[in-house]
């Protein structure tokens, strides 16, 4: 039988759990959760609309799906310094990619990470709202092209 081939989402995934292996705790973690969040490009103003906000984040966070050369691309921002780091992980795992590998393959990062058990309620509920959006925008795009 063949080796399953790893897709992009997957070995990004990779990378980022061996990243956060370089950490001996949460406090190194967060600032460097935070740190990728400065990061991010600028998102434009004319984004920030209501069709573009992500429902069920404690914080302001809007995130516009555009289309890449047939794959999706993701931008977003947020008003927290924490939520602008989830917002770069995510981009960073997700961003670029087919929207079907986006579909197959769970978000598993989150857990090997710790993110599950290390962010509050109402963070972790923020960041599932987020992942929700991209993988339903994925969905979305993949019924349609069926």
């Amino acid at each position: 039988m063949a080796a399953k081939r790893m897709t992009d989402i997957q070995k990004a995934q990779d990378e980022l759990i061996e990243e956060f292996r370089l950490f001996d705790n949460w406090i190194d973690r967060y600032q460097y959760i935070i740190d990728l969040g400065k990061n991010m490009p600028a998102f434009p103003d004319e984004w920030r609309i209501e069709e573009n906000k992500v429902r069920g984040c404690q914080s302001q966070v809007w995130l516009k799906t555009r289309d890449a050369n047939g794959n999706m691309a993701f931008q977003a921002v947020s008003d927290s310094a924490i939520v602008s780091g989830l917002i770069a992980i995510l981009t960073r795992v997700y961003s670029n990619r087919d929207p079907r590998e986006i579909v197959a393959t769970p978000p598993d990062f989150i857990s090997a990470i710790g993110l599950d058990e290390h962010l509050s309620p109402t963070r972790s509920n923020g960041l599932n709202s987020m992942i929700r959006v991209i993988r339903n925008a994925a969905a979305e795009r993949v019924s349609d092209t069926a």
